[in-house]
């Protein structure tokens, strides 16, 4: 552990990617086999599950401090981290405990058997034998609560360092369902087994929104151009005889759409398709809104209610494997023409469909059909390079999202909530509110928009103008418009005004208008009819 947290520190304790990078390859370098797995497994999202609830946590930590409970409370959200107020309440440690990082997860597991006095000994003992940025590192197990300050590819390029293995090559091996308890470092490193998780899906290729004048891309004969539908993206991949589906979050969703089971008497094993799963209107030949889609991401299995209330199809972007062969490094023409011919002749029933191409011949033509967008459910275009490979990660230059300018609604700030981490002395997470009649009614929730000022000089103003308190939620005066942008509107009995947003952020704030202008709630219902 004390390696481990040595680690953490340094990566806590500086801004810079090249020192980041270089204290991560060198515990790679230096630190136990078990070790490295764990510290690869934690920065990449597979964190052991939680065994001891955060309320248990904080009940434990007060008493052990010797401190009422509403002191720790009353700490908590100046710190902003539960971990580092654990860790800050505690007294000095009474000994001293060396044990590997794998072996703290290990005995943190073997807690599940255990009742709530073992739980409470084992924990207490284990903050009694820690130093104090070792019981940082160590609530952060308990509590899962990892921000490290550095994204998966960093922690990749780091490990490409310390094994002298391509960037790209280990960015596939760490994709798929493996955790610590299935894979060594050997297996999963140094001599991966291509076919022992034929589940394994390739790294996403992601694009950024297109910046300044799309004509400055050149030659639209360049170009592939096709709608961005607003579903979920993912990898459809067949081999041995199954199939399996992830998400762009590398989370493995297959059972939530039994009727992609069909495509493996049609395709070849060895394929893997990119595209988005959309709910499908099969008569109309479009797809269906997202808010029909969404009932299905949550479940494990899905009930034939759903399966017939929102039937789903893969629009089909990409062929990234065929026949069992890497083609990502061939031009985008050659996988879009192979993936056209694989998928010419199959039965018109079955959920698949290739992405039709956006014909143009110059881009006022190709705005025109980014401005139709909202009218069929799409969220704008994508341009992709025709002779571009299929790369890993956000790149510029090759993919772009053209999107549609989001809808927006003026709204009034009726709600505020301090935010976390660094924000934690800051109110930075509101509720909005638009008119219906003289009433103010909530409809939405956003907590970024604005920049660092912007919010310490809202955080003044609530300080000054709260007028009721519930827990952490401070009600204001309304006096403050802002402009919310989102992406879409869905109806939505579980709110009180009917309707929820998809992805509301703040736009603007308006100090220019005053809160009688503010839009309202038959503003919103009449955006729901028309793009809901």
């Amino acid at each position: 552990m004390k390696r481990f947290a040595e680690l953490f520190s340094a990566l806590d304790q500086t801004t810079s990617t090249r020192k980041k990078t270089a204290a991560l390859a060198d515990y790679f370098r230096v630190a136990p086999e078990d070790d490295r797995i764990w510290c690869i497994a934690l920065l990449s999202g597979r964190r052991p599950r939680r065994t001891i609830t955060t309320t248990k946590l904080r009940e434990w930590a007060a008493e052990r401090a010797g401190i009422p409970a509403w002191l720790f409370e009353a700490c908590y959200p100046v710190v902003g981290d539960l971990s580092e107020t654990i860790a800050l309440v505690l007294p000095e440690p009474e000994g001293e405990t060396d044990l590997p990082l794998a072996e703290w997860i290990a005995r943190l597991r073997a807690l599940d058997a255990g009742d709530e006095e073992t739980r409470k000994a084992a924990i207490l003992q284990a903050w009694d034998g820690l130093a104090p940025t070792e019981r940082l590192v160590f609530n952060k197990l308990l509590t899962g609560g990892w921000r490290m300050g550095l994204s998966q590819k960093l922690m990749t390029r780091a490990l490409s360092q310390a094994t002298g293995i391509d960037e790209a090559e280990l960015t596939h091996r760490l994709m798929g369902d493996w955790t610590p308890d299935t894979v060594s470092w050997r297996t999963l490193i140094e001599a991966p087994d291509p076919t022992a998780d034929l589940s394994r899906p390739y790294p996403f290729y992601l694009a950024y929104q297109v910046e300044g004048d799309p004509e400055d891309l050149g030659d639209p004969a360049d170009w592939l151009a096709e709608r961005k539908w607003d579903g979920i993206r993912g990898q459809l991949i067949l081999r041995g005889g199954e199939h399996w589906l992830w998400s762009r979050g590398e989370e493995l969703i297959t059972g939530r759409f039994p009727e992609l089971a069909s495509l493996r008497d049609f395709l070849p094993a060895g394929t893997v398709i990119d595209g988005e799963v959309l709910a499908w209107d099969s008569g109309a030949a479009a797809p269906l809104p997202f808010a029909r889609l969404q009932p299905r991401i949550g479940r494990k299995t899905v009930p034939k209610r759903l399966l017939a209330e929102a039937p789903v199809i893969v629009m089909a972007y990409d062929l990234l494997e065929w026949r069992g062969e890497d083609w990502r490094q061939r031009p985008l023409r050659d996988r879009r023409a192979r993936l056209e011919a694989a998928l010419e002749d199959l039965p018109p029933d079955l959920p698949i469909r290739l992405s039709p191409r956006v014909e143009a011949t110059d881009w006022a033509t190709l705005a025109k059909a980014r401005a139709e967008s909202r009218d069929i459910g799409a969220e704008g275009l994508m341009l992709k390079r025709l002779d571009a490979p299929y790369l890993s990660g956000r790149r510029k230059g090759d993919w772009w999202k053209w999107k549609v300018d989001p809808l927006s609604i003026d709204a009034v700030m009726i709600y505020a909530q301090a935010g976390s981490g660094r924000r934690a002395t800051l109110y930075t997470d509101f509720t909005f509110a638009v008119w219906n009649g003289n009433e103010l009614v909530p409809f939405t929730k956003a907590y970024s928009g604005l920049t660092d000022a912007q919010f310490n000089e809202i955080t003044r103003w609530v300080r000054k103008n709260t007028t009721d308190r519930f827990g952490p939620v401070r009600a204001v005066r309304p006096e403050h418009v802002f402009e919310i942008a989102f992406e879409g509107i869905q109806e939505s009995p579980r709110h009180k005004s009917g309707v929820a947003l998809r992805f509301p952020r703040m736009a603007r704030w308006r100090k220019d208008k005053p809160v009688s202008e503010a839009n309202t709630l038959d503003d919103l219902k009449e955006m729901l009819a028309l793009y809901g």
